[in-house]
């Protein structure tokens, strides 16, 4: 499992970044504070605190692909 830090601050990227991880066949969630929903979902992004980072987590340790692809969203990695 890898996790980390991202910024979805505006439509347009939760937009970007749902088409990239549904691309995906592993399992991902989205965690902002004690609300999980999952990664691949826009109503469930959009139900999150989209002002502050959020955790994603990822179900999978070979995810470097993954991670090129999200760079313009990490903040941080963990």
């Amino acid at each position: 499992m890898k996790t980390v830090q991202i910024r979805l601050s505006l439509v347009e990227n939760v937009n970007r970044f749902v088409n990239i991880v549904g691309r995906y066949p592993f399992d991902m969630d989205l965690r902002a504070g004690r609300h999980v929903v999952d990664a691949k979902s826009i109503l469930g992004i959009f139900s999150l605190d989209l002002s502050r980072p959020i955790t994603l987590e990822i179900y999978q340790d070979n995810c470097d692909d993954l991670m090129k692809d999200i760079q313009p969203f990490v903040v941080a990695e963990n």
